[in-house]
């Protein structure tokens, strides 16, 4: 009973031994806990520092489309504007072209219609007094006729155009010389009258033998000037309509071109507002793209510290593992050898023998004590 609680040496290496198997394995698991929080951090971070660094990549390209597309688009909206605004100027040349010309066209107008007017008020002032010389109105003045006539005909002659297609060779011969024969038997009338004064007058209802020729004369010179009169109202409303017809087509001509030119106009605004944009986007797309290389450097550089770091780390985790688990091996090992029974009967019979006790008393050493000095 007494050996049996005695407490030899071999038994307190033993406890030491223990207590340093449970230390090295309170030491592992806070080790193995240290490390898979700083291993969960380095995945934690790789991964968002991954995703984060391919996210940048594809940014990078897609920015880098965007600048390309919206230079692209922006020499094609200036080359467009450009285009755009030499139509408008052309489609604005054409407009103040065709209005200068109606602008002329109506001058020329007015003045062929206002001569129009006076040419057939002048023909109508020839067959009023024509009409009253026809009759036989003695004291209607030679001159106010001739007056009309020459009036008349200086208005026909005006429009030589009309002239020839209204009348025949020998009416125009007789329009142009009825002036001069009128003159002359103007002057023949006045000497017969004087001299029917001295010698006795005409019988009366009897008409003198000048007049006759020259009231046939007279009465086709009332034709020509009806006739003249009647292709000048026609002219003048054949010139009516053309004007008209003119006037319409310009009004026409004009609301198309100004349409023409409201369109224009609301496209280059459009494209301008375009352009502006893209230039704003192509601006913006150039710093993003800047800063996003930046930030993919930053995240790239991270990244590989991180790797770097975290490897190192997991290398010295592994190596300090490895250490670990040797030592705890031997320890366990050697609490194995130093527990088992044939050890314990071997320090049994070491330390409780007669032969041991005597050695003991005599002074002699233990056998640890002897193996020590063998060595």
């Amino acid at each position: 009973a007494a050996a049996a609680g005695r407490q030899y040496p071999v038994s307190k290496v033993v406890v030491l031994l223990r207590d340093m198997q449970k230390e090295l394995e309170r030491e592992a698991d806070a080790d193995e806990e240290v490390f898979d929080k700083m291993d969960c951090w380095c995945k934690t971070n790789a991964r968002e520092k991954t995703r984060s660094v391919q996210s940048a990549e594809a940014r990078i390209a897609e920015l880098t489309t965007t600048i390309e597309t919206s230079a692209a688009n922006s020499a094609r909206l200036q080359q467009e504007i450009a285009s755009h605004e030499a139509d408008l100027a052309k489609s604005q040349q054409s407009l103040d072209q065709a209005t200068q010309l109606r602008e002329q066209e109506l001058a020329a107008f007015n003045g062929e219609e206002k001569d129009m007017l006076q040419s057939i008020q002048a023909l109508d002032a020839a067959l009023v007094i024509l009409a009253k010389h026809s009759r036989g109105a003695a004291l209607l003045d030679g001159g106010v006729l001739r007056g009309a006539l020459n009036a008349a005909r200086a208005r026909i002659l005006r429009h030589p155009r009309a002239v020839r297609t209204a009348l025949a060779p020998s009416q125009r011969r007789l329009l142009l010389a009825f002036g001069q024969e009128q003159r002359q038997r103007q002057r023949q009338q006045q000497r017969q009258q004087r001299g029917g004064g001295r010698g006795g007058s005409a019988r009366a209802g009897q008409t003198p033998a000048f007049r006759q020729p020259y009231q046939a004369q007279s009465g086709e010179i009332v034709g020509i000037l009806r006739q003249m009169r009647g292709t000048f109202e026609s002219n003048l409303a054949e010139t009516r309509k053309e004007e008209a017809d003119k006037r319409s087509a310009f009004e026409g001509l004009r609301a198309a071109k100004e349409d023409e030119i409201r369109a224009t106009r609301d496209t280059i605004d459009q494209k301008r507002v375009q352009l502006a944009e893209t230039d704003e986007k192509h601006a913006r797309a150039k710093q993003d793209v800047e800063d996003t290389r930046q930030s993919f450097s930053t995240d790239d550089a991270f990244r590989i510290s991180l790797e770097e770091k975290c490897a190192a780390a997991r290398t010295e985790y592994e190596s300090r593992r490895r250490t670990r688990e040797e030592e705890l091996s031997a320890v366990a090992e050697a609490v194995s050898i130093l527990s088992s029974d044939g050890a314990r009967d071997a320090f049994s019979r070491t330390f409780n023998g007669p032969a041991a006790l005597l050695q003991l008393g005599r002074g002699a050493p233990p056998p640890a004590a002897r193996d020590r000095r063998g060595l």
